[in-house]
């Protein structure tokens, strides 16, 4: 006979999470079919109010993300962005006039106080209000003028997976709805994700470079930057290493004097001007004699002391960070497993954090 596994959920630990990376191909895939027309209108009726300006309000892996949408923004359309300190509507009450602005906030449960009440303030102020959330239920959707929404389904682990790469997507969809573009280059993504995910045994071999590390260090520039503070933040709030994430540019303004030969340092490489902005960092590092592991290009992997290939070819620079972030997920997640944690159930945190 046959035993049957009745370990309870703490002798399992990190299976909630795992679940929830893989079911990212499914998701993107969810987006850009029955998501993206509406995604697409919603841009459309955005576009026509014109906006001037565009504020982005975001917290945690959503800040991420916001910064994400921050350079498709200011690179694709050459509109002016910024992101938005929230204390100044609800610890100051400051009152600016936001008049043709678009005001974005992006956030998984869309149940923050301060979220909600920035939003209502910035609407109140005259912006357009737009919320990107998982939960078209939520207190942000109802104060927002416009929703989008994510379409990932409810996410139990407390380390956000598959909420950040839709949260990508949508805003990647959205401003190529107030482009007029239709988002096509992205539907190869869900296939991509799928092969990166079927590549964990290659992050295992990986995570155990990391073990044992007391500090790590992350970096990139341009569309890559936001992957290496996501990747910085899994990284912490999982394994509990502090990760500390540069951009390359910053790395050279004093940072670099803490990395040793003992140091590791994971570095996001865009295949694009990201990545060849991020060159002279790269010599650097190496020069230093840095533990350097790059993700990204084949070249530059070679020239690394490991890495992982990203499969690049074809895809264009600005949709490369949501095939960035799946391999260091996998590599948060085999690290705290390989350091005895649960990445399920990181301590102090909450799934819905309430800041005000």
């Amino acid at each position: 006979m046959t035993a049957t596994s009745t370990a309870p959920q703490s002798e399992q630990p990190g299976r909630i999470m795992s679940r929830e990376m893989s079911e990212q191909p499914d998701v993107l895939r969810r987006l850009l079919g029955t998501g993206a027309p509406k995604i697409r209108e919603t841009a459309q009726l955005v576009a026509a109010k014109k906006p001037r300006f565009v504020l982005l309000t975001a917290r945690g892996t959503s800040d991420n993300a916001a910064l994400y949408a921050k350079y498709l923004l200011e690179v694709r359309l050459g509109v002016p962005c910024g992101l938005t300190s929230m204390s100044t509507f609800t610890a100051y009450g400051a009152k600016p006039d936001l008049r043709d602005v678009l005001a974005v906030t992006v956030s998984q449960s869309g149940g923050s106080p301060d979220l909600v009440a920035s939003t209502r303030a910035a609407r109140e102020a005259g912006a357009i209000t737009l919320a990107v959330t998982n939960n078209p239920d939520s207190a942000l959707a109802a104060v927002s003028e416009h929703h989008i929404d994510i379409q990932a389904g409810a996410e139990k682990a407390l380390p956000a997976t598959k909420t950040y790469t839709a949260s990508l997507l949508a805003l990647y969809l959205f401003v190529e709805g107030l482009r007029g573009g239709d988002g096509a280059p992205a539907a190869a993504l869900p296939e991509l994700a799928a092969q990166l995910l079927d590549r964990r045994p290659e992050v295992k071999t990986l995570a155990a470079r990391y073990r044992f590390a007391e500090r790590m260090v992350i970096t990139s520039r341009g569309y890559g930057y936001p992957t290496a503070k996501e990747a910085a933040l899994k990284l912490m709030e999982t394994s509990y290493i502090p990760a500390l994430a540069y951009s390359g540019a910053d790395l050279l303004h004093g940072p670099l004097a803490m990395v040793d030969n003992i140091s590791p340092v994971i570095a996001v490489v865009t295949d694009g001007r990201g990545g060849e902005a991020l060159r002279p960092v790269l010599d650097r590092l190496r020069g230093r004699g840095a533990d350097l592991v790059v993700v990204g290009p084949k070249a530059q992997v070679q020239q690394a002391s490991a890495g992982f290939v990203l499969p690049t070819d074809g895809v264009p620079e600005e949709l490369q960070p949501i095939l960035e972030i799946i391999p260091l997920q996998l590599l948060a997640y085999e690290v705290t497993i390989a350091r005895g944690q649960d990445p399920d159930a990181p301590r102090a945190l909450a799934k819905v954090t309430e800041t005000r």
